[in-house]
This record gives structure tokens, C-alpha cells and sequence, in this order.
């Protein structure tokens, strides 16, 4: 016989989901508006905000379950994995606005040397295929997949770094690209940081194992 939790948590999956689906759309808005030199702030905007209100109803919808039906150890790993995921998807939606931001107040890669274009865009495509990855394996509840994530978060990791030298070497004198390039892989090496976050707790859902991917 079905217990008045699951019906709870069933809507708590839901919730968190819908949360994955609007926080990667953020992040494709921003990355190709910043990489096609178009002004997506305000539609990022707008889906920032409205992860920032999911997260407040998600982690509501968890303290209401808990409060009222007093789950189980099992049930509680559950819950708080999934406030965990929420807060990760509410990251993506403000990374994705600080980048549609410096791509407003200092330029998109228009006039950029052809190599910055080439890293930001093999970088960017990196970390959108982590995110889809790590939404995939949320809601298929596949720990293996969600295992996977690691080799693309030690690439994306090797994207930065070897950015990083290069600019040092190349850029010369500081200018906007420079400071808005390097901005965003910053916040493209985090959005991969808090992917890996996500699936250790879908491991932890799906096993009871806490495990480290990064």
C-alpha cells in the first residue's frame, strides 16, 4: 500500500526536475548569447529569479514532508540530496546571469583573438554536455552515469587551467576581452564543479554511498 510520503516525494522529483530543465536552459541562453555576441540578460534574468523561487518551494516542500510524516533514514537521504540539487540549480541560474552580464557590460567575443572564441566555445559545449549528463542521470536515478561526470570535470578542469596559461602568455595588454573571457571559464569551471556536486548526491540517493567525484 502506497504511504502518504510518496505521493510527497513524487512532487518533491517533480519540483527538482523542473528546476534542472529551467536552470539548464539558463545556461544555453547565456553561454551561446555570449558566444554569438546577443544580449540574453534579460530572459537569463527571469529564469535566475525563477530558480531562486523554486529552491524556496522545494526546500518548503522538504520541511513540510519531514515535519509532517517524520520519514525514515532512507527517505530523509532522499529529501536532503534533493535540497542539495535544488541549491546546485539555483548556482547554474546565477552563474548563467553573470555571464549574460559581462557579456552585456564588456562585449561577447566578437573582438576577441580567434583562440579565446575556439576555448570558450569547446569549453562551453564541455560543461552543457556535463549539465545534460548530470540532469539524465537525476532522472533516471543511474548512479553510473552520475559516476561519469568526473572524467568531463577533470577535462573541464584542464580546459581552465590551460586557458588560464595561455591568456597569461598571449593577452598582452588587459583589455575587456580578457577580463570578460576570463570571467566566464570561471564560472563555467564552477557550473562543472557544482554538476559533480549533483551527482554525488544522486550516488548517495541511489546507493547510500557518499562519494567524492572531483
Amino acid at each position: 500500500m502506497p504511504r502518504l510520503l510518496d505521493k510527497g516525494l513524487d512532487e518533491l522529483t517533480v519540483a527538482v526536475f523542473k528546476m534542472g530543465e529551467v536552470a539548464q536552459q539558463a545556461l544555453m541562453l547565456s553561454l551561446r548569447g555570449y558566444i554569438r555576441g546577443k544580449d540574453s540578460t534579460e530572459d537569463v534574468c527571469e529564469l535566475s529569479e525563477m530558480l531562486v523561487a523554486m529552491t524556496t518551494e522545494v526546500e518548503e516542500q522538504a520541511f513540510r514532508l519531514i515535519a509532517k510524516y517524520q520519514p525514515v533514514a532512507s527517505d530523509l537521504r532522499i529529501i536532503n540530496s534533493y535540497m542539495k540539487i535544488a541549491y546546485d540549480f539555483e548556482r547554474y541560474g546565477r552563474y548563467a546571469w553573470d555571464i549574460s552580464s559581462i557579456s552585456k557590460r564588456l562585449g561577447g567575443l566578437e573582438k576577441c583573438e580567434e583562440w579565446i572564441f575556439e576555448q570558450i566555445g569547446e569549453m562551453s559545449e564541455e560543461v552543457l554536455q556535463m549539465v545534460k549528463t548530470g540532469l539524465t542521470s537525476l532522472k533516471k536515478l543511474d548512479s553510473d552515469l552520475a559516476v561519469s561526470v568526473a572524467t568531463s570535470e577533470q577535462k573541464v578542469d584542464e580546459m581552465y587551467f590551460n586557458f588560464i596559461e595561455k591568456l597569461v602568455k598571449e593577452a598582452g595588454i588587459t583589455n575587456q576581452c580578457t577580463i570578460s573571457s576570463l570571467l566566464v571559464v570561471r564560472y563555467l569551471e564552477r557550473i562543472a564543479d557544482h554538476t559533480t556536486y549533483l551527482c554525488e548526491s544522486i550516488v548517495y540517493i541511489v546507493t547510500g554511498k557518499k562519494v567524492t567525484l572531483r
